[in-house]
Protein backbone atom coordinates (compact mmCIF):
# COMPACT_ATOMS: atom_id res chain seq x y z
CA UNK A 1 0.00 0.00 0.00
CA UNK A 2 1.19 3.49 -0.89
CA UNK A 3 -0.31 6.52 0.84
CA UNK A 4 -0.66 9.43 -1.58
CA UNK A 5 -1.46 12.43 0.60
CA UNK A 6 -1.57 16.20 0.28
CA UNK A 7 -3.46 19.01 -1.49
CA UNK A 8 -2.19 17.92 -4.93
CA UNK A 9 -2.90 14.20 -4.47
CA UNK A 10 -6.20 14.31 -6.34
CA UNK A 11 -4.71 16.09 -9.37
CA UNK A 12 -1.79 13.66 -9.52
CA UNK A 13 -3.93 10.52 -9.22
CA UNK A 14 -6.38 11.84 -11.81
CA UNK A 15 -3.46 12.46 -14.19
CA UNK A 16 -2.01 8.96 -13.95
CA UNK A 17 -5.36 7.12 -13.87
CA UNK A 18 -7.58 9.19 -16.17
CA UNK A 19 -10.37 8.91 -13.56
CA UNK A 20 -12.68 11.59 -12.19
CA UNK A 21 -11.78 11.76 -8.49
CA UNK A 22 -13.75 14.90 -7.62
CA UNK A 23 -15.80 15.15 -4.45
CA UNK A 24 -18.96 14.40 -6.41
CA UNK A 25 -17.56 11.35 -8.19
CA UNK A 26 -15.27 10.04 -5.43
CA UNK A 27 -16.37 11.35 -2.01
CA UNK A 28 -14.52 10.73 1.25
CA UNK A 29 -14.70 7.05 2.24
CA UNK A 30 -15.05 5.80 -1.35
CA UNK A 31 -12.99 2.76 -2.35
CA UNK A 32 -12.90 1.24 -5.83
CA UNK A 33 -10.62 -0.34 -8.39
CA UNK A 34 -9.05 1.88 -11.06
CA UNK A 35 -6.19 1.56 -13.55
CA UNK A 36 -2.81 3.15 -12.83
CA UNK A 37 -0.16 2.58 -15.47
CA UNK A 38 -0.11 -1.15 -16.23
CA UNK A 39 -1.73 -2.06 -12.92
CA UNK A 40 -5.24 -2.53 -11.66
CA UNK A 41 -5.18 -0.99 -8.19
CA UNK A 42 -7.68 -0.17 -5.44
CA UNK A 43 -7.86 3.49 -4.46
CA UNK A 44 -9.47 4.38 -1.13
CA UNK A 45 -10.13 8.00 -0.30
CA UNK A 46 -9.04 8.01 3.32
CA UNK A 47 -6.30 9.73 5.27
CA UNK A 48 -4.19 9.22 8.38
CA UNK A 49 -2.40 12.57 8.11
CA UNK A 50 -5.26 15.07 8.02
CA UNK A 51 -4.96 16.03 4.35
CA UNK A 52 -6.78 15.20 1.14
CA UNK A 53 -5.43 11.80 0.20
CA UNK A 54 -5.74 8.26 -1.07
CA UNK A 55 -4.49 4.86 0.00
CA UNK A 56 -3.42 2.86 -3.05
CA UNK A 57 -3.47 -0.94 -2.76
CA UNK A 58 -1.30 -2.62 -5.38
CA UNK A 59 -0.64 -6.22 -6.44
CA UNK A 60 2.90 -6.92 -5.23
CA UNK A 61 4.27 -7.56 -8.71
CA UNK A 62 3.20 -4.05 -9.82
CA UNK A 63 4.33 -2.15 -6.71
CA UNK A 64 7.59 -0.83 -8.16
CA UNK A 65 5.94 0.16 -11.43
CA UNK A 66 3.18 2.10 -9.64
CA UNK A 67 5.71 3.78 -7.35
CA UNK A 68 7.88 4.84 -10.30
CA UNK A 69 4.84 6.07 -12.25
CA UNK A 70 3.69 8.23 -9.32
CA UNK A 71 7.19 9.53 -8.63
CA UNK A 72 7.77 10.53 -12.25
CA UNK A 73 4.39 12.23 -12.74
CA UNK A 74 4.51 13.69 -9.24
CA UNK A 75 7.54 15.87 -9.95
CA UNK A 76 5.25 18.50 -11.47
CA UNK A 77 3.01 18.38 -8.39
CA UNK A 78 5.73 18.71 -5.76
CA UNK A 79 5.61 15.06 -4.73
CA UNK A 80 8.10 14.12 -2.01
CA UNK A 81 8.61 10.69 -0.39
CA UNK A 82 7.87 10.76 3.33
CA UNK A 83 8.53 8.21 6.06
CA UNK A 84 6.82 6.81 9.12
CA UNK A 85 7.89 9.61 11.47
CA UNK A 86 6.32 12.19 9.16
CA UNK A 87 3.10 10.19 9.15
CA UNK A 88 3.17 9.96 12.95
CA UNK A 89 3.77 13.70 13.36
CA UNK A 90 0.86 14.51 11.06
CA UNK A 91 -1.59 12.11 12.68
CA UNK A 92 -0.81 13.50 16.16
CA UNK A 93 -1.45 17.03 14.86
CA UNK A 94 -4.85 15.82 13.62
CA UNK A 95 -5.63 13.82 16.76
CA UNK A 96 -5.89 10.51 14.90
CA UNK A 97 -5.73 7.62 17.35
CA UNK A 98 -3.24 4.76 17.05
CA UNK A 99 -4.33 1.28 18.09
CA UNK A 100 -2.09 0.01 20.86
CA UNK A 101 -1.04 3.48 22.01
CA UNK A 102 -4.10 5.72 22.15
CA UNK A 103 -6.85 3.12 22.04
CA UNK A 104 -7.10 -0.48 23.16
CA UNK A 105 -9.70 -2.99 24.25
CA UNK A 106 -9.85 -1.40 27.72
CA UNK A 107 -11.01 1.97 26.29
CA UNK A 108 -14.56 2.67 25.16
CA UNK A 109 -15.42 4.56 21.95
CA UNK A 110 -16.92 7.44 23.95
CA UNK A 111 -13.83 7.77 26.17
CA UNK A 112 -11.61 7.81 23.07
CA UNK A 113 -13.76 10.49 21.42
CA UNK A 114 -14.83 8.01 18.74
CA UNK A 115 -18.51 7.70 19.58
CA UNK A 116 -19.38 9.17 16.17
CA UNK A 117 -17.95 6.03 14.53
CA UNK A 118 -20.31 3.65 16.35
CA UNK A 119 -23.72 2.96 14.79
CA UNK A 120 -25.89 2.25 17.82
CA UNK A 121 -28.90 1.45 15.62
CA UNK A 122 -27.19 -1.57 14.07
CA UNK A 123 -28.09 -5.11 15.19
CA UNK A 124 -26.39 -6.31 18.35
CA UNK A 125 -22.60 -6.26 18.28
CA UNK A 126 -19.96 -7.02 20.89
CA UNK A 127 -19.85 -4.08 23.27
CA UNK A 128 -23.23 -2.55 22.34
CA UNK A 129 -24.76 -3.07 25.78
CA UNK A 130 -21.76 -1.51 27.53
CA UNK A 131 -21.76 1.41 25.09
CA UNK A 132 -25.45 2.09 25.72
CA UNK A 133 -24.98 1.90 29.50
CA UNK A 134 -22.16 4.41 29.36
CA UNK A 135 -24.14 6.71 27.08
CA UNK A 136 -27.10 6.62 29.50
CA UNK A 137 -24.91 7.73 32.41
CA UNK A 138 -24.16 11.06 30.75
CA UNK A 139 -20.86 12.99 30.88
CA UNK A 140 -17.72 10.88 31.13
CA UNK A 141 -15.15 10.92 33.91
CA UNK A 142 -12.43 9.72 31.51
CA UNK A 143 -11.70 11.29 28.13
CA UNK A 144 -9.01 11.42 25.46
CA UNK A 145 -7.72 14.98 24.95
CA UNK A 146 -5.20 16.79 22.77
CA UNK A 147 -2.35 18.71 24.39
CA UNK A 148 0.10 21.40 23.26
CA UNK A 149 2.98 22.81 25.28
CA UNK A 150 2.82 26.59 25.57
CA UNK A 151 6.19 27.16 23.91
CA UNK A 152 7.48 27.89 20.45
CA UNK A 153 10.93 27.36 19.01
CA UNK A 154 13.34 24.52 18.38
CA UNK A 155 14.27 24.07 22.06
CA UNK A 156 10.72 23.07 23.02
CA UNK A 157 10.68 19.71 24.85
CA UNK A 158 8.87 16.81 23.22
CA UNK A 159 6.28 14.47 24.67
CA UNK A 160 6.47 10.79 23.74
CA UNK A 161 4.61 8.35 26.03
CA UNK A 162 3.42 8.10 29.64
CA UNK A 163 4.39 11.64 30.68
CA UNK A 164 2.11 12.69 33.59
CA UNK A 165 -0.63 15.23 32.85
CA UNK A 166 -1.41 17.58 35.76
CA UNK A 167 -4.35 19.85 36.46
CA UNK A 168 -3.81 22.40 39.23
CA UNK A 169 -0.77 20.43 40.41
CA UNK A 170 -2.56 17.07 40.62
CA UNK A 171 -1.84 14.18 38.23
CA UNK A 172 -5.05 13.43 36.32
CA UNK A 173 -3.75 11.41 33.37
CA UNK A 174 -0.84 10.54 31.11
CA UNK A 175 0.32 10.97 27.53
CA UNK A 176 -0.38 8.15 25.07
CA UNK A 177 1.30 9.62 21.94
CA UNK A 178 3.43 12.68 21.28
CA UNK A 179 5.22 14.37 18.37
CA UNK A 180 6.31 17.72 17.01
CA UNK A 181 3.59 19.39 14.93
CA UNK A 182 5.42 20.93 11.98
CA UNK A 183 2.25 22.42 10.47
CA UNK A 184 1.29 24.22 13.68
CA UNK A 185 4.74 24.75 15.20
CA UNK A 186 3.91 23.13 18.54
CA UNK A 187 4.95 20.20 20.71
CA UNK A 188 1.80 18.05 20.70
CA UNK A 189 0.43 14.96 22.39
CA UNK A 190 -2.70 12.98 23.09
CA UNK A 191 -3.64 11.37 26.37
CA UNK A 192 -6.43 10.40 28.73
CA UNK A 193 -7.48 12.57 31.66
CA UNK A 194 -9.85 11.67 34.50
CA UNK A 195 -12.12 14.07 36.43
CA UNK A 196 -13.87 13.45 39.77
CA UNK A 197 -17.27 14.32 38.27
CA UNK A 198 -17.01 14.72 34.49
CA UNK A 199 -14.57 15.86 31.81
CA UNK A 200 -16.46 18.89 30.51
CA UNK A 201 -15.29 21.89 28.45
CA UNK A 202 -15.55 24.02 31.59
CA UNK A 203 -13.35 21.59 33.56
CA UNK A 204 -10.77 21.62 30.77
CA UNK A 205 -10.82 25.40 30.36
CA UNK A 206 -10.63 26.39 34.03
CA UNK A 207 -7.68 24.30 35.19
CA UNK A 208 -3.97 25.10 35.13
CA UNK A 209 -2.52 22.34 32.95
CA UNK A 210 1.01 20.99 32.89
CA UNK A 211 2.91 18.00 31.52
CA UNK A 212 5.84 16.59 33.45
CA UNK A 213 8.84 15.76 31.26
CA UNK A 214 12.07 14.43 32.83
CA UNK A 215 10.96 15.62 36.29
CA UNK A 216 10.16 19.14 35.07
CA UNK A 217 6.67 20.54 34.65
CA UNK A 218 5.73 22.46 31.51
CA UNK A 219 2.55 24.52 30.99
CA UNK A 220 0.16 23.11 28.43
CA UNK A 221 -3.09 23.79 26.62
CA UNK A 222 -5.67 21.01 26.69
CA UNK A 223 -8.69 20.56 24.40
CA UNK A 224 -10.81 17.84 22.81
CA UNK A 225 -10.48 19.19 19.26
CA UNK A 226 -7.28 18.61 17.26
CA UNK A 227 -4.85 21.50 16.89
CA UNK A 228 -4.68 21.09 13.10
CA UNK A 229 -7.72 21.62 10.88
CA UNK A 230 -10.43 20.94 13.50
CA UNK A 231 -13.15 21.66 10.91
CA UNK A 232 -11.85 18.95 8.51
CA UNK A 233 -11.63 21.38 5.59
CA UNK A 234 -8.28 20.02 4.43
CA UNK A 235 -9.79 16.55 3.95
CA UNK A 236 -12.18 17.90 1.35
Amino acid sequence: MLALMGPNSRALLEQVSGEDLSDAAFPFGTSREIELGYARIRASRITYVGELGFEIYIPAEFALHVFDTLLQAGAAHGLTPAGFHTLNNCRVEKGYRHWGHDIGDEDTPAEAGLGFAVALAKPDFLGLAATLRQKAKGPLCKRMVNLALLYTGTDTPLMYLEEPILRDGVIVGSVTSGAWGHRVGLSLAMGYVTAPQAVTPEWLNTGHWEVEIACQRHPARVQCAPFYDPDRRRLQ
